[in-house]
C-alpha cells in the first residue's frame, strides 16, 4: 500500500474523528495537535488507521513522526515489512 493512500486513510479518520476538520484542506506537514486533537483522539485516529491497514504494532511506535505526512511514511514502511516478512 502506498504512502499516498495511507495518507488519505488518515485524513478520513481525522475527519471521522474531529467532524469539524471536514471542510479543512490537509497538508502533509499539518501535525495532529495542531490540528486541535486531544491524546485520546490521536490515539484513536491511530488505532483506526492501524485497524484498517491490518497492521499490528506497538502504539509507542506511531510516536516519532512529526506531522501527518512522516506518519503515512512510517506506516507504509511498516506495512511493506509485513507484507514480506516469512
Amino acid at each position: 500500500m502506498n504512502c499516498k493512500t495511507i495518507l488519505d486513510i488518515i485524513i478520513s479518520n481525522i475527519k471521522y474523528v474531529k467532524p469539524s476538520l471536514e471542510n479543512y484542506m490537509f497538508k502533509t506537514s499539518d501535525n495532529l495537535v495542531n490540528l486541535g486533537t486531544n491524546s485520546v483522539e490521536r490515539s484513536e485516529i491511530i488505532m483506526m488507521t492501524l485497524e484498517k491497514l491490518d497492521l499490528r504494532i506497538p502504539l509507542v511506535e506511531t510516536y516519532g513522526p512529526n506531522n501527518i505526512g512522516e506518519l503515512a511514511q512510517l506506516l507504509s514502511d511498516k506495512k511493506l515489512m509485513n507484507e514480506n516478512a516469512c
